[in-house]
């Protein structure tokens, strides 16, 4: 059965595009900025503490909270601008970067098919994007997890597109700051791009050897002692808290032991689905896995760190499931975890309260892989694999790929004809960004009310929120 026909005319189009803008900012501007740039006022007090008066990084806290700086030395450098400036032109600062952030990842994402969606489906699909939890998060926080995002994926366009002589840099610039993309240095071993790999790890290297010769007292504390100390960070059970560790927690099992079976299993499937990925050509999908493992494995994934699963579902929208990329995105616009806030004991507990872990967990079992690059800029068309057999493509689809094959619809005459001109798979975001338009109801929640939660503002104020890192 057809789904809900949009307006034909121009007309039309411009009035439902404003309407859904109206609602987008009306709700983002009650709910997501109650959150009052925390971890932006973390950045920058800790700047200005050590820079303006003489005070220790990690010593820094949030007036009135115990939530202080909890990234590597290098982060708090490369935050040294705004030491220059005040609150306001930092936050302003943090919105312009993040947008620009925003745009490139959408263009690596999106690769040649970005000049045929038209400003009315771009129009769509960033409505829809300003309601992905996780993504409005990191505007409200003033995270750095899209910036973070984009210089990975800088990387990723370089190694699909053959030009890969500088790949490497971004992943090492991103490690620098943050531990998590550390990950894809070992994406990149498995590739056996040795050189990409020596180039990320001596970036990474070198950015944490300025850091030490810029503050030796603050290197030597976070390496020996606040990297291993994650009570720094919040509680392992808080609901915002989507790992593995996070679900052992709620469990009431977040012993160690335990927790390292998890992850060494986790990253056995992760080798094996990344390798497949690769072998294929297929580095979007090497890299959207990649990016889900390191969201599953790190003791601590708040919910707006999961800006990692965007490429998940490009990769699906481009193999041709937008409707599974939709719903599963509707679903992480829901901030449907939060119901599970003051409890998460029994099945539905266990089942709603983990409900963003699950959906990262499926998708690295079930991501397709294997699909043919985008022609154009970003590397030649055609099945990629050894000999560019489509044998070895069919052989490294998922199982959600078979199944959806099995179950699918057939497409309408029209869709056949575009793709057969097209011949590109990147058409599929065309459908995607149509499907997520028909969606945005789902998205909004803003009946909850808000706090002054650091990680959930959605929700009462907690005895101890939680700091998000």
């Amino acid at each position: 059965m057809r789904g809900p026909r949009g307006p034909r005319t121009d007309r039309g189009r411009v009035l439902l595009v404003l309407v859904l803008a109206a609602a987008v900012t009306a709700f983002t501007a009650t709910v997501p900025l109650l959150r009052d740039w925390f971890d932006l006022r973390v950045y920058y007090g800790t700047v200005h503490t050590w820079v303006h008066h003489g005070g220790r990084i990690y010593d820094y806290r949030v007036p009135g909270t115990e939530y202080g700086f909890t990234y590597p030395p290098f982060a708090a450098l490369g935050m040294l601008p705004m030491a220059l400036v005040g609150l306001r032109l930092a936050i302003a600062a943090s919105l312009l970067l993040n947008l620009a952030a925003l745009a490139f990842v959408l263009c690596v994402l999106a690769g040649p098919a970005r000049r045929r969606l038209g400003w009315y489906r771009w129009a769509l699909a960033l409505c829809a994007l300003a309601l992905f939890e996780p993504l409005r998060d990191t505007f409200s926080f003033g995270q750095v997890n899209l910036i973070l995002l984009a210089l990975v994926l800088a990387d990723c366009r370089l190694l699909r597109s053959g030009r890969g002589r500088w790949a490497g840099v971004g992943i090492g610039l991103a490690a620098a700051v943050k531990l998590t993309p550390a990950l894809f240095i070992g994406m990149l071993l498995l590739a056996r791009r040795w050189r990409a790999a020596a180039t990320a790890t001596a970036v990474t290297l070198a950015a944490t050897g300025l850091a030490a010769w810029a503050d030796p007292g603050a290197s030597r504390f976070y390496w020996t002692r606040a990297l291993w100390d994650t009570s720094r960070v919040g509680r392992l059970d808080y609901v915002s808290n989507q790992s593995l560790q996070g679900v052992l927690a709620r469990l009431g099992h977040p012993d160690k032991p335990l927790w390292a079976i998890v992850v060494l299993l986790t990253l056995a499937v992760w080798a094996w689905r990344t390798r497949g990925a690769v072998a294929a050509g297929d580095w979007t999908a090497a890299f959207a896995l990649t990016g889900l493992t390191a969201c599953l494995v790190s003791p601590i994934t708040w919910v707006h760190h999961l800006v990692w699963v965007l490429p998940s579902f490009a990769v699906l929208a481009r193999a041709g499931h937008p409707r599974i990329a939709a719903a599963l995105y509707a679903v992480m616009c829901t901030s449907v975890v939060w119901l599970w806030f003051d409890d998460a004991s029994g099945i539905d507990g266990f089942l709603g309260s983990n409900l963003y872990t699950w959906i990262t967990l499926g998708l690295l079992f079930g991501l397709p892989t294997g699909q043919p690059r985008p022609a154009g800029p970003d590397g030649p068309s055609g099945p990629v694999g050894v000999g560019g057999s489509a044998r070895r493509e069919r052989s490294e689809r998922s199982p959600l790929s078979r199944i959806a094959s099995v179950t699918a619809p057939a497409p309408r005459a029209a869709t056949a004809a575009t793709t057969a001109v097209s011949g590109q798979p990147e058409s599929s975001w065309e459908a995607v960004a149509a499907a997520i338009g028909t969606v945005l109801g789902p998205g909004r929640g803003a009946g909850r009310s808000a706090s002054s939660e650091p990680t959930g503002s959605t929700r009462p104020a907690a005895p101890k929120p939680q700091s998000s890192s």
